[in-house]
């Protein structure tokens, strides 16, 4: 099983997340492109430092959206999104090559992520641009949705990811942040749940139902409060349960 994070979420003098203590708990960091949250200097750094410890880089690409963080949905005409998409990773792509490694998977954050589970044209617009820049390239996503199923399609590598600290509606998304009870925080319970998941069993949907969540990555968010506790717990609950931790997209390690 594999445990990412979001990175490089900081913007100038504002710091959202420690990505330095994330960066010795995760084994892949989905690390931010500039139009959600991260500068220069705040990317660069979260490429440095994952580098050095041997955690893997996946471009976290969103809407052109910095007020917003990346969570309110933008109708992008196919072929912008596309643009957009492809301009991420290729900025990611230069940080990562003077330090040393590359970017190995795609993975979209908020309001993006969320869209392409059924948003067709959208979720087509990123294939696109992830077959275009370098078919090589993995992809992470919501299971069931159809940017996996079209990157499928496409020939793409497909990896699914699970939520941490996030709660499921019945049918396997998220429920909205402006629902209560969408984000959790409780590492003990938090953890117990990713044990779970990483088990093949079954965890509770927000309604109390039982519902199955396949997945090849745990995300943990870098941006929840006690971010950094909840991950540590989630870690040494899974390497506890006999679950081995390594990276899904590893390439050339």
């Amino acid at each position: 099983m594999d445990l990412n994070s979001d990175l490089a979420e900081g913007f100038g003098r504002w710091e959202l997340s420690d990505d330095e203590a994330l960066l010795q708990i995760v084994t892949s960091a989905n690390v931010a492109c500039g139009y959600h949250a991260g500068d220069a200097t705040v990317i660069r750094d979260a490429v440095e430092q994952a580098a050095k410890r041997g955690v893997v880089v996946g471009a976290q690409v969103s809407y052109r959206d910095l007020a917003g963080f990346g969570r309110r949905f933008i109708d992008v005409p196919p072929r912008e999104l596309t643009n957009d998409v492809i301009y991420q990773i290729g900025a990611l792509a230069g940080f990562a090559r003077i330090a040393g490694t590359e970017v190995a998977y795609v993975k979209p954050h908020g309001a993006l992520y969320n869209a392409i589970v059924h948003h067709a044209d959208q979720a087509a617009a990123v294939v696109e641009a992830v077959r275009a820049y370098d078919p090589s390239l993995a992809v992470l996503g919501l299971p069931g949705s159809q940017w996996l199923e079209q990157a499928e399609r496409a020939g793409l590598r497909v990896f699914r990811e699970a939520f941490a600290d996030r709660a499921y509606t019945p049918e396997g998304t998220l429920v909205s942040r402006r629902e209560p009870g969408a984000v959790l925080h409780d590492p003990e319970l938090i953890a117990e749940r990713c044990l779970r998941l990483a088990a093949g069993e079954p965890i509770e949907a927000v309604d109390g139902s039982q519902i199955r969540v396949e997945a090849d990555s745990i995300c943990v968010h870098g941006d929840s409060p006690g971010a950094v506790a909840i991950a540590g717990s989630v870690r040494d609950r899974l390497v506890a349960g006999g679950v081995q931790l390594k990276p899904f997209a590893a390439r050339g390690l």
